[in-house]
C-alpha cells in the first residue's frame, strides 16, 4: 500500500495529540492536515477532500460528532473513512458515533501501534473494495458487476435492494454501518422509508444466506461478519 497518497485530517482540541499522532502519520508516509475543533475540520475536509479523518469527540466550537454529520452531508465526502478518537467508554457516545458515520472508534489514551494497524486496515479494506468488484467471504461470492450472489457454487436470487444492501454490508466487514447510512446508500437521501423497512430486507437476506453472517447491534445497526 502506497501511503504517500493518502490524505488523513487530524482534529483535536488539544495540540500536542495533533503533534504526536501528526509526527507518527508522517514518519509513516501518510499527508497529514490539521484541525482544532468541528467547524475548522468540516472546513479542511472540504478543502482537502482526505481519505481518512481521525476525529475527537468532545471539542469546542462544534463537537465531532456534529462534525462528522455535517461532513457526511457531503456527497464527495460520503466514503471518506472516520475514526473517531475519545476519552469517553460509555456506550451511548459510541452508538452516537455510529450513527453520525463513523467507521471505526478508538479510545485514548492512544496506542500508536494500534492506532496506526487499524488505520492500515481501513485503508486496504477501502482500497481493496474499490478496485475488486468481487466480495469473497466464507463461502459467499457476491459480484458486484454482474449482481449474482453466490453460496457454495449455488446462485441466491434476489431483488436489486437485497443486493445492494448485502453489497453494503460485506463490503466492510465487522464494520457497524448505522441505520441512517444503510438509508442513504442503498435508498437515497431522497427517498423517506421507515427503519422497519431495512429489518425486512435483512430478515429476507438471512433466510437466503443463514441468520450467521449479519448482526444486529440493537439501537445502531447492523455488522457483517467475516
Amino acid at each position: 500500500m502506497k501511503k504517500d497518497k493518502y490524505k488523513i485530517l487530524l482534529v483535536d482540541d488539544e495540540e500536542d495529540i495533533l503533534e504526536f499522532l501528526g509526527y507518527n502519520l508522517k514518519k509513516e508516509g501518510y499527508k497529514v492536515y490539521k484541525a482544532a475543533n468541528g467547524l475548522e475540520a468540516v472546513e479542511k475536509a472540504k478543502a482537502k477532500f482526505p481519505d481518512l479523518i481521525l476525529m475527537d469527540v468532545m471539542m469546542p466550537e462544534m463537537d465531532g460528532i456534529t462534525a462528522v454529520q455535517e461532513i457526511r452531508k457531503i456527497p464527495e465526502l460520503q466514503e471518506t473513512l472516520i475514526v473517531f478518537l475519545t476519552a469517553r467508554s460509555e456506550d451511548y457516545s459510541q452508538i452516537a458515533g455510529f450513527e453520525a458515520g463513523a467507521d471505526d472508534y478508538v479510545s485514548k489514551p492512544i496506542k500508536i501501534k494500534v492506532l496506526m494497524s487499524r488505520i492500515n486496515a481501513l485503508l486496504r479494506r477501502s482500497a481493496k473494495s474499490e478496485s475488486n468488484p468481487l466480495i469473497e467471504i466464507k463461502d459467499l461470492v457476491i459480484n458486484r458487476e454482474k449482481f449474482l450472489v453466490t453460496k457454495a457454487g449455488q446462485e441466491i436470487i434476489m431483488p436489486k435492494k437485497e443486493f445492494l444492501l448485502l453489497s453494503l454490508l460485506a463490503s466492510s466487514p465487522n464494520k457497524v454501518f448505522s441505520r441512517s447510512e444503510i438509508l442513504a446508500k442503498v435508498w437515497g437521501q431522497d427517498i423517506i422509508v421507515g427503519d422497519r423497512t431495512i429489518d425486512v430486507h435483512v430478515r429476507k437476506i438471512r433466510e437466503k444466506i443463514g441468520i450467521d453472517y449479519i448482526t444486529t447491534l440493537k439501537g445502531v445497526g447492523y455488522r457483517f461478519n467475516d
